[in-house]
């Protein structure tokens, strides 16, 4: 191909994502009738709210916070959060019992829910609104709880976003949803909206950052304020992300806050998530398309098209049912994968292999695992000390020496063996068993399995179709 051909070539990929993204910002931009809705309901209640915060605390105020008020909300989005700051001096718990005050006298309709803070929550004109009060400090690093970084982070961003960038922060949003990995919840654990600011603040847009991306080697380390992290120096790591060094966090991306030098913005992002939006990155530079902004649920899985899938894969699924935790997510997914990873790792050491795993929930909660191999034999074998290790050597000699149940011990390859009979030779049976109880489980779901459970083994995850059969098509239909 000749250079002019390549030329042509990446002109035509650069008009075709150019066509893409303004296509996308025409459908996420809040056209003015929105704007002037959304502007009319949150002047009301920062009305409200300011009023009733006063008569409360002569040093209280109210702020707009998020998207809406950093103009990056997308059409469609009906969430307003305001902010209720009070004086640093205040206790904890009179900020809480203002705080709930002036949240009911600005929601009448409300209801009470609990992050760090109390807060209300509730909904006017259509519009989703949150209550919260936060102490009103003079820096992000004096914070006494994570609502307090709040304003400075809706203070840092709207000094530095023009409507050009608010419009490319919308459509990296978008992008982001339709890939699955918007969303700093613990289920996800993708990019918080903050997040995604920063990041187009940082390169200077959706391409760049996207160009910049699909290059990433993590850790990647961004230090918008120059606080020094970045490679270990003062500079910016933009144009120059994999650190040297060790970086200053554990993470794949790292982006230092440039309200507090000491937090990770980036620090609930998985690695998977991480590599999600590096692989549909190269994919829209390679081949710009408007599906890549649009979500794709499957179909729930129907009956046959699992069978299909459990005969053609010839694993023996099996999956612990239970009751699920009264509790909100961000409090139940990280149960629930503590509580995959302990089942995963007890069928492993129990030699059956897990060949994938998922935790699922809804009304009932499920523990779903592929096994490699679902029946072990009746004996196992147990490799000693080498002989010459004569202390140890003896005491595993003597342990098992009159143990009429084992075979052994003898030597093979200078140590002792003996063959021993197995605790489980089937995973249902250890998965039924109080063992299951050792692994290592969320402490909710251990008293909700000692509520009672049920073991699903081979066709019988069947049953798992009627609630689960979205999760369990995305399980066996995977994508990047």
């Amino acid at each position: 191909m000749s250079e002019e051909d390549d030329e042509s070539d990446d002109g035509d990929g650069n008009r075709d994502l150019e066509r893409v993204v303004a296509e996308v910002r025409d459908r996420v931009d809040p056209d003015e009738d929105e704007r002037a809705r959304l502007r009319e309901v949150a002047d009301r209640l920062m009305d409200r709210a300011g009023v009733a915060a006063t008569e409360r605390c002569a040093g209280a105020d109210v702020l707009q916070v998020g998207s809406t008020a950093r103009n990056t909300w997308i059409s469609g989005d009906r969430d307003i959060d305001v902010f209720v700051r009070f004086p640093p001096e205040l206790d904890r718990e009179t900020l809480e019992e203002y705080g709930l005050a002036v949240g009911h006298a600005t929601l009448p309709d409300g209801h009470e829910e609990y992050a760090e803070h109390p807060y209300v929550k509730g909904e006017v004109d259509g519009f989703d609104i949150d209550v919260v009060p936060c102490f009103r400090l003079e820096s992000a690093t004096e914070i006494r709880s994570a609502v307090d970084r709040t304003p400075f982070h809706t203070q840092y961003l709207r000094e530095r976003l023009d409507d050009d960038l608010a419009g490319d922060v919308r459509v990296t949003k978008q992008f982001l949803k339709g890939i699955g990995v918007y969303g700093s919840d613990l289920r996800t654990r993708g990019f918080s909206g903050y997040l995604t600011e920063l990041l187009v603040c940082e390169y200077g847009g959706f391409r760049p950052l996207i160009e910049a991306a699909a290059d990433w080697h993590p850790p990647v380390v961004l230090d918008p304020e120059d606080h020094g992290h970045a490679r270990g120096t003062g500079s910016s790591s933009r144009d120059e992300v994999v650190s040297d060094g060790d970086p200053p966090f554990d993470d794949p991306l790292i982006v230092i806050d440039p309200t507090d030098p000491e937090r990770n913005v980036a620090a609930v992002c998985s690695a998977a998530n991480v590599a999600r939006f590096q692989h549909y990155a190269r994919e829209l530079l390679e081949e710009p398309q408007l599906d890549r902004f649009e979500s794709r649920e499957p179909e729930p899985l129907a009956e046959a098209e699992l069978r299909e899938h459990l005969d053609g894969r010839g694993t023996t699924p099996v999956a612990i049912r239970f009751e699920a935790p009264d509790l909100v997510e961000d409090q139940l997914y990280p149960q629930l994968q503590k509580s995959l990873a302990g089942v995963t790792r007890g069928l492993d050491d129990r030699g059956f292999d897990v060949f994938r795993a998922t935790a699922i929930a809804d009304d009932t909660a499920v523990v779903f695992a592929e096994l490699a191999v679902s029946e072990r034999p009746a004996v196992e074998r147990h490799r000693g000390p080498p002989v010459h290790v004569r202390d140890h050597a003896e005491g595993f000699y003597d342990t098992y020496a009159d143990d009429p149940t084992a075979y052994g011990p003898f030597i093979e390859d200078g140590r002792y063996v003996t063959e021993r009979e197995r605790e489980f030779t089937t995973a249902r049976e250890f998965l039924e068993s109080d063992r299951l109880f050792d692994v290592g489980l969320g402490a909710h779901v251990e008293t909700a399995l000692e509520d009672g459970y049920e073991v699903l083994v081979d066709e019988d995850v069947t049953g798992l179709l009627e609630e689960f059969g979205t999760e369990l098509a995305e399980y066996f239909q995977p994508r990047p």
